[in-house]
């Protein structure tokens, strides 16, 4: 594993626990709309492709939709995120103690997220987290979302680095598949929102636990 000098972190499942607004959130919406609640894991499992993902598979486990509906649950599902985004939502248990060593190591820090770019920098703003970061990039309307390298290759150049010489740090399939099809370095997070094995990543660039992340900087 290179010695990064730039790393740039996935939020929802990496930095931070979210699941349960966002079950909460698509749980008001389903309720909303005369169907059954889903559970907390299913719920996880949907999560890393975005919100518009997240809403039409909770639609397909509970009896389908058209563009029509997609588009109504939508609006209800961020209208009740939109409310309660960091009600129960927390950073992992030493992330942000890593994030200030990081910052104090002088390594420029940066978010790339599927989560749309304002609820993405509110809930940071809400957290405390926004003063670790250069760059917090999220979802846009119109542009490519991962596992397409754009976002996190425009989030490099933002931070003035190098692929090569940049650490990627996710929790998901979308994330690693985002490092790879971007050419740079990538380490796993286990105990997020992992949803399908990676069997083809090394022990060696996984990580279960913020306090033992194994990330030098020196």
């Amino acid at each position: 594993m290179i010695i990064p000098k730039a790393i740039i972190f996935d939020l929802d499942g990496t930095l931070i626990h979210s699941a349960p607004d966002l079950h909460s959130a698509a749980n008001a919406t389903l309720s909303a709309l005369g169907r059954e609640a889903l559970d907390l894991p299913t719920i996880i499992s949907f999560i890393g492709n975005g919100v518009e993902k997240l809403v039409e598979r909770s639609l397909d486990a509970t009896g389908g939709y058209d563009a029509a509906l997609r588009g109504t649950a939508l609006d209800m599902f961020l209208n009740s995120y939109n409310q309660d985004m960091t009600t129960l939502t927390r950073p992992y248990p030493g992330a942000m103690a890593a994030l200030a060593a990081f910052q104090g190591a002088g390594v420029p820090l940066g978010i790339c997220t599927n989560k749309p770019t304002g609820p993405a920098r509110e809930i940071c703003d809400r957290l405390d987290l926004t003063p670790f970061f250069q760059v917090i990039a999220g979802a846009e309307d119109g542009l490519a979302k991962k596992p397409d390298p754009a976002p996190l290759l425009g989030c490099i150049n933002d931070l003035g680095a190098k692929p090569s010489e940049t650490l990627y740090v996710g929790d998901s399939t979308i994330d690693y598949f985002t490092a790879r099809n971007a050419n740079v370095p990538f380490r796993l997070f286990t105990s997020g929102y992992l949803n399908a094995p990676l069997p083809d990543l090394p022990d060696a660039n996984r990580f279960a636990d913020w306090a033992t992340h194994g990330i030098e900087t020196d």
